[in-house]
């Protein structure tokens, strides 16, 4: 009996495994390898052949920054100079081409002014950061390493992966050194944004992930990489068996993009506000079962529009791909290249399936940015603000249907750290004036006033508020 509880999960594994393939000569992404192993007992009873062929591609990263800090004993009767200091951070990340380019999470190196990372074989590089994307938490560094090639994983985003595939999570926990945890996939797309406009819909896993693997390696069976640890969800902080990894598909996005010189990502939008289709809608619009995207609004010219996509619609399948919810539908487009097709299922108000043809395209960047810092006597001083586009949102990681508009990004020293006003923050109005631009809000702020009287949108909620000069 306990010969049939060994063979058995050998079995398993050794479906799912292959041998290590050799490194390409040049500098470029490595594809994944799904060869069969060569014997049964190649893989035994055991990860090592995966470990083997994963772990040296993972790497420790340290980053270090110098803050100037105010003595708070001090600063409560307006005493004492500020002192630098230095803080720092520790993660792993994940060599993905073998000339130096590595990627991780972007909160590891955020901020870094000295970002040093450590090899499987101890060796020390400085790096420096080719692309920061904040919305999906990645970023890309490079290592001169010469003419060396170095270990690279292969990065699998042929969205092929199930709940219950084992994988493996390798990092460097609290600092102590390079550590594998194995565990399943839990869940596939979840998303912290219900209504779908996330940029990741992360793989849930209960591989154990704990403070310094941020950034590390989630492989599978192959070797070959799935998605990149980003963070988990503890009461104490620690490892509790839920954790979520960005999805290659994302992870390639990026890469590509800084491989390519690309400052920042471009990633298409479907051009409405989707939400999930709970029980009650499913009931009301006669749906077996409550699954799909419900259409709530449609941006003028956009792919949806373009699509014949409309406000009551529900979106039922992307590529052939049943559409769980809302976030399943927006990873499906962010997952996309500007420009690509893809065929929906719609269903209409009125019942009826129809197909549809989406094409991707890039969120539009008009008005114009026109970022400028407000200055002079009145409540804006001090702050950042910047004309509002589909464009200008996904940049600053707010929902791209919020609207057009002023926004305010930052909040530096004036009058408006005072004014209780914050990043986020959409101006409506300045004295019973409409602010539909920043050139609206510098020709209202430049006229002299006694009382200022500012209306502000909020997380949906219109605020006035009065400022004396």
């Amino acid at each position: 009996m306990r010969f049939i509880r060994v063979l058995i999960p050998a079995l398993a594994l050794l479906s799912a495994c292959s041998e290590p393939g050799a490194g390409k000569a040049q500098p470029a992404l490595a594809q994944p390898n799904r060869a069969p192993p060569s014997s049964v007992t190649s893989m035994k009873v055991s990860f090592a052949p995966v470990v083997q062929r994963a772990a040296p591609a993972v790497v420790n990263i340290s980053s270090k920054r110098v803050v100037r800090q105010q003595d708070p004993f001090w600063e409560m009767f307006g005493m004492g100079r500020p002192r630098n200091s230095i803080q720092g951070s520790l993660g792993s990340g994940v060599i993905v081409r073998a000339d130096g380019v590595i990627v991780t999470n972007n909160h590891v190196v955020q901020g870094g002014q000295e970002i040093t990372v450590s090899l499987n074989d101890r060796r020390e590089f400085q790096a420096r950061v080719l692309l920061a994307d904040t919305r999906t938490d990645l970023a890309v560094l490079k290592i001169d390493v010469g003419d060396e090639r170095l270990p690279v994983l292969a990065i699998d985003d042929t969205n092929d992966a199930q709940v219950g595939d084992l994988v493996l999570a390798i990092g460097d926990p609290f600092g102590v050194g390079q550590t594998v945890t194995n565990g399943i996939i839990s869940a596939l797309n979840r998303s912290a944004d219900p209504s779908g406009d996330a940029a990741s819909a992360y793989i849930q896993t209960d591989a154990a992930i704990n403070p310094g693997n941020s950034g590390g390696a989630l492989v599978d069976m192959d070797g070959d990489l799935i998605g990149i640890n980003s963070f988990i969800l503890s009461r104490s902080g620690n490892s509790a068996g839920v954790g979520f990894a960005v999805p290659a598909a994302m992870v390639r996005q990026v890469v590509e993009t800084a491989a390519g010189g690309g400052r920042a990502v471009v990633r298409p939008w479907l051009g409405a506000r989707t939400q999930p289709v709970t029980a009650e809608i499913a009931r009301s619009l006669g749906l077996a079962r409550p699954q799909g995207a419900l259409v709530a609004e449609v941006w003028p010219g956009g792919p949806a529009d373009r699509a014949g996509l409309r406000s009551g619609d529900v979106v039922l399948s992307i590529d052939g791909q049943p559409v769980v919810d809302a976030a399943a539908l927006g990873y499906a487009i962010n997952a996309k290249r500007p420009g690509d097709s893809s065929r929906l299922t719609v269903r209409g108000e009125n019942g009826r399936e129809r197909q549809a043809t989406l094409r991707a395209d890039a969120p539009p960047a008009t008005p114009a940015k026109d970022e400028r810092v407000i200055a002079g006597r009145n409540p804006f001083d001090g702050a950042t603000v910047v004309n509002l586009s589909p464009a200008t949102a996904y940049e600053i990681g707010i929902d791209p249907m919020s609207g057009r508009g002023v926004i305010i990004t930052n909040i530096g020293r004036g009058f408006a750290m005072n004014a209780g006003l914050r990043p986020g923050d959409l101006i409506r109005a300045v004295n019973g004036r409409e602010i539909g631009s920043v050139r609206d809000l510098v020709a209202a702020t430049t006229a002299e006033a006694r009382v200022w009287e500012v209306t502000i949108e909020r997380d949906g909620q219109r605020i006035t508020a009065q400022f004396r000069a």
